[in-house]
C-alpha cells in the first residue's frame, strides 16, 4: 500500500445560499490553498476534515492500493483525482497523487 499526498488545490464560498439556506456555523472549514495531507495509506490524515474525508476516503483507498485512471481517462495522470468535498456551500477542491513511498 501506497502513501498518498492531498493537496487543497482551490475553496470557493457561495454567500448567497449560505444567507439563504444555512445556519448559522460556529467553526467553517479553516484549510488554506496549497496545503498538504500526507494519507498513510487508507488512514485519514491528523487534522484532516471528516466531512471532506468522507468526500474523498473512496479514491484515496484505490490510490493507496495502487489503483487509477478513474473514469477511462478522466486525469492526465491516472495515479491522481481531483475530488471535492460535499460542502454544496463552500466547496473545496483537493488534488489526491498517489506517492511511492510505502504507507507504514
Amino acid at each position: 500500500m501506497k502513501k498518498v499526498k492531498i493537496t487543497v488545490m482551490r475553496r470557493t464560498r457561495y454567500a448567497d445560499l449560505i444567507e439563504k439556506y444555512e445556519n448559522p456555523l460556529e467553526h467553517e472549514c479553516d484549510v488554506k490553498i496549497g496545503g498538504v495531507y500526507i494519507a498513510n495509506g487508507w488512514e485519514k490524515p491528523e487534522d484532516f476534515c471528516n466531512s471532506a474525508w468522507d468526500s474523498i476516503s473512496p479514491f484515496v483507498m484505490t490510490l493507496a492500493h495502487g489503483g487509477g485512471d478513474f473514469y477511462d481517462g478522466w486525469m492526465k495522470n491516472k495515479k491522481s483525482a481531483m475530488i471535492s468535498c460535499n460542502d454544496g456551500f463552500r466547496p473545496v477542491s483537493f488534488l489526491l497523487e498517489a506517492l511511492d513511498e510505502d504507507a507504514e
